[in-house]
């Protein structure tokens, strides 16, 4: 291999380890506006075999060094064997470093018709490849998208609300290309005045950015419960003998922490066999809505029937009003692969201890919104906050408040639950809601509409949180629109490999 292309690979190599440094639990923000410009840098003329391996290498170092937890989860909670936790995760790595193998193999071929286009198509391309991965069938994976690296920057993270996260990857992928630009046409002066204007621009903002973001006053309260139960991988038969003091502590906690101020109570998805179909379970919850004159929002298994007949289990969230009745249920929509369900069974059946330890479940169909006193909501479950245009589902059906029920105890302490928790907080800013998150273990937060975290709860402790928040009404750019950057970026990406080829001086078309 010639030295040249072994350079381009150790730069592909580099800018996926560094790039990972962006992300939790690094979180080292100018890794994001380098990193991926040492990529497209890699492959500007490079043969299409080199830059589709660096690009490929790329991906292998990133999603190494970003999904590590996956192992853990599959091997200590999905109970599989390590050779198999480890092989599963290699071809999760694998199939996801295919796509920044096809983001470099289509620069370098844009490059060789010119070299504006290609830097011009680097971003597009990569927005389009962020929007192909979150709609790959069964297995959509959109985590860790470029635009999540600014979950602290106060000012650029508000495009989310006219553009989404995809509009928020494009400025961060467009900038990486204006690097390059300025890396490869140094020479030129008005590289040069580019380069300092933007410069003046980013300190601008860094400085004075934060006034321009307003600040909302909250005019409701709810009350966030985080169980910290054990994480076990069964719902034992005696579950309910061997943890009735956690669940006395539970209710005692809901009950008295809503004292005078009475609205909503909210626990999370947790690793308990909680049902609403099951007498040990129905009094206690009928006990909190009861007892603390609230609205009881849980997350709990249902068993229902399916279209075929069949009974099935759901992964739901159930709201009981104050006289402990139930008057609303969401059925989650988007499980977790290899988590609540094996994708591809017939094909994949060593994986099916997973859900044996995990859940297998059936998949809800209807993006339902409540009610409370003051207005409505919509409420999704762990996974399905890194689907943006899932979570828009529940704005557009009207609801005035998001809530994400969440149990992150399966990542253990990894980067896993930080990062979760950057994707919640987009969801956010992109609908300009209130966002209560609950969950069993950390991270128990509330988020304004702008992005901010409002109150916390520590992690790994079993207590309550008060959360203001209130009811909004009306509809971002990016409510109302959903993914029309993705959509744009994918049509103008596909534009530039099908133009023709500009002619050069002197050159006849016959």
């Amino acid at each position: 291999m010639a030295r040249l292309e072994r350079l381009r690979l150790l730069l592909a190599l580099a800018s996926g380890a560094g790039l990972a440094g962006a992300f939790a639990p690094h979180r080292i923000p100018l890794l994001v506006w380098v990193a991926p410009a040492a990529l497209i840098l890699s492959v500007l003329g490079a043969r299409g075999a080199t830059a589709w391996l660096a690009g490929f290498l790329h991906g292998i170092a990133f999603y190494l060094l970003t999904l590590p937890w996956i192992y853990t989860v599959l091997r200590v909670h999905g109970e599989l064997a390590a050779a198999h936790a480890a092989a599963l995760l290699g071809l999760m790595v694998a199939v996801l470093a295919l796509f920044p193998a096809a983001l470099a193999w289509g620069v370098a071929w844009l490059d060789r018709r010119h070299r504006w286009r290609a830097l011009l198509g680097a971003p597009l391309l990569w927005v389009a490849l962020e929007f192909a991965r979150t709609h790959m069938p069964h297995i959509g994976f959109p985590w860790n998208l470029l635009g999540y690296a600014l979950e602290d920057e106060p000012v650029l993270r508000q495009l989310a609300a006219w553009t989404g996260i995809y509009g928020v990857s494009l400025l961060v992928a467009a900038t990486n290309a204006l690097l390059v630009w300025l890396v490869v046409e140094w020479r030129q002066r008005r590289v040069r005045v580019v380069a300092v204007a933007v410069l003046v621009l980013f300190l601008f903002i860094a400085q004075f950015g934060r006034a321009w973001v307003p600040t909302e006053s909250p005019r409701a309260l709810a009350h966030l419960v985080q169980p910290n139960l054990p994480q076990s991988t069964t719902g034992a038969a005696d579950w309910y003998t061997r943890h009735a003091a956690d669940l006395a502590e539970l209710v005692r906690l809901s009950i008295t922490v809503a004292g005078a101020s009475p609205g909503l109570i909210v626990w999370p998805e947790v690793p308990a066999p909680f049902s609403l179909q099951d007498a040990r379970f129905v009094g206690p919850a009928q006990t909190i809505a009861r007892d603390s004159r609230s609205f009881f929002l849980i997350g709990v298994i249902e068993w229902r029937p399916t279209a075929s007949g069949e009974m099935a289990a759901f992964n739901s969230a159930v709201l009981l009003d104050p006289t402990g009745q139930r008057v609303f249920t969401y059925d989650k929509i988007h499980l977790v692969p290899f988590g609540e369900y094996v994708p591809k069974r017939n094909w994949l059946g060593f994986a099916g201890p997973i859900v044996g330890g995990i859940g297998d479940f059936a998949r809800g169909s209807d993006y339902a919104v409540g009610r409370l006193p003051g207005g409505r909501f919509g409420v999704f479950i762990c996974y399905e906050a890194i689907f943006p245009n899932e979570v828009r589902r529940f704005v557009t059906g009207g609801a005035e408040l998001l809530i994400n029920l969440s149990n992150d105890g399966w990542f253990g302490r990894s980067a896993a639950p930080d990062q979760h928790l950057a994707m919640a907080r987009f969801r956010a800013i992109e609908n300009r809601r209130w966002l209560l998150r609950a969950t069993n273990n950390g991270h128990t937060v509330v988020i304004d509409p702008y992005g901010r975290i409002r109150a916390r709860l520590g992690t790994d402790v079993r207590g309550t949180l008060s959360a203001p928040f209130s009811f909004r009404s009306d509809s971002t750019l990016y409510a109302r629109f959903g993914d029309w950057v993705a959509w744009l970026s994918l049509a103008a990406g596909l534009l530039l490999f099908v133009w023709p080829r500009p002619l050069r001086s002197g050159q006849r078309r016959n």
